[in-house]
């Protein structure tokens, strides 16, 4: 049932905040289930390769994925401790948590201590996302056991440089007759998302549903880390794969957000890096547009996106978000791809749009996947600034479109990967983007 997001938004509207090539060297990290692990050294801690052949059982009559989730701050510990038992080839280990645990990973230590043949994928937030809540600077350890299906991870070293490589080598480690999906977590700053996202699409088809998120650090944008080698690493792209025919995988991907002022050409642009608009350096005109929030940037970026589309498209509009500014060059470097002879326009928030885009994400993931047991939800920082004190009403939203007893967690990101509605992913921002998986 959908969330009545309009008359939730009037409540409050005084609260809405107004309006962001070569291949790497490293090898390719395999994880696979059903293999017993080799103990590797590695610069960041113990890694667990498994080297057996990837099998993949048949269906069966009832599912049995189990899911249990564990938190941790610093300064509490954890609330109940990590459940050894629940350790298993067949276990994925989703953990979402604060920039700082790259400086404190002993919580990090323990869940690799406590589950060493599970799969572990996770990365810094700007937010950790638990059923309707939102909480800053925590770990949120999610743990899935599926019955049936079966799971293969991969980890590369990526910069903005080297993104396509990276999400190439990621791909081909993880392809299989029998893949059905794959979600990814990369670094969120040294990173071009959308050269990432094309080297995945240079090797998957569309029968392989990919998503997944670029990593946070609240609207500091500093730093950055994923799960890898058992540590918490700056400078990775990590992935897990999902096989079996008893998956059943949904996403959907949505945003709300309003465009205002002219659409202005892209005259001047190198990969992810804005020069010229109409012909005049980008960072003054956006500055303009800011007023006094100009101060405030790079964060305050995330109050105006942009959008852009390539002219002899004539529609599908691609939401980018700022992640940093070059003063020297007048320059703006987006999260992805910002292609000569694109149109741009400025994008504003309207909070109800907000929620109801949310909605609209979850209608479209649950059609996809039916009834999920898990729902992982990234949404843009960006979005969380807007809506302040009022964005539990978005995961409200999002929990309220997918089915009853869905176990809903996740973060918000600096990038979210995700097909609009099917098809190849892309890379998003400022978007709501879910991903469902049960077994049937």
């Amino acid at each position: 049932m959908r969330v009545r997001p309009r008359q939730a938004c009037a409540r409050n509207r005084s609260q809405c905040g107004s309006g962001l090539h070569t291949a790497p060297t490293a090898r390719v990290n395999v994880r696979q289930a059903g293999a017993r692990p080799v103990a590797k050294m590695h610069a960041y801690g113990l890694e667990l390769v498994r080297k057996l052949p990837l099998a993949v059982s048949g269906p069966s009559l009832q599912s049995r994925m189990k899911l249990t989730v564990v938190q941790h701050s610093v300064g509490s510990g954890w609330a109940t401790p990590v459940p050894s038992s629940w350790d298993s080839a067949s276990t994925l280990a989703l953990a979402f948590g604060g920039s700082h645990y790259q400086e404190h990973p002993e919580a990090i230590f323990d869940v690799v201590k406590a589950l060493p043949t599970s799969v572990i994928l996770g990365c810094s937030t700007a937010g950790e996302i638990l059923g309707t809540r939102v909480q800053d600077d925590t770990l949120v350890v999610t743990l899935v056991q599926f019955e049936k299906s079966t799971l293969r991870t991969a980890a590369v070293p990526i910069t903005v440089d080297s993104s396509f490589a990276a999400g190439q080598s990621l791909a081909q480690a993880l392809l299989h007759p029998e893949l059905r999906a794959v979600f990814v977590l990369s670094e969120g700053l040294d990173v071009n998302g959308s050269q990432l996202v094309r080297g995945l699409n240079s090797v998957f088809g569309s029968d392989v549903l990919v998503s997944g998120g670029l990593a946070g650090d609240g609207a500091r944008f500093e730093r950055t880390w994923v799960v890898s080698g058992g540590g918490a690493v700056s400078g990775q792209a990590t992935a897990v794969g999902l096989y079996g025919d008893s998956l059943k995988i949904g996403s959907g991907s949505k945003g709300g957000w309003e465009i205002f002022g002219p659409e202005r050409l892209i005259t001047r642009s190198e990969h992810n890096v804005l020069f010229e608009l109409d012909g005049a350096p980008a960072l003054p005109l956006y500055k303009r547009y800011l007023a006094e929030r100009a101060a405030g940037l790079p964060a305050t970026a995330l109050l105006f996106p942009l959008a852009i589309r390539e002219p002899a498209r004539g529609e599908g509009q691609i939401v980018r978000t700022v992640l940093a500014v070059d003063e020297s060059t007048g320059s703006l470097r987006f999260a992805g791809d910002m292609p000569e002879g694109y149109r741009a326009q400025l994008m504003h928030a309207n909070c109800d749009r907000l929620v109801g885009g949310a909605a609209d994400a979850a209608l479209l993931a649950s059609g996809q996947c039916g009834s999920p047991s898990l729902s992982i939800a990234i949404s843009c920082v960006g979005r969380r600034l807007v809506l302040r004190d009022r964005v539990e009403e978005e995961l409200e939203a999002t929990l309220e479109g997918v089915a009853k007893g869905t176990l809903q967690v996740g973060f918000y990101s600096y990038g979210e990967i995700s097909p609009l509605s099917s098809g190849r992913c892309d890379l998003h921002n400022q978007t709501m983007t879910l991903t469902t998986v049960s077994e049937s």
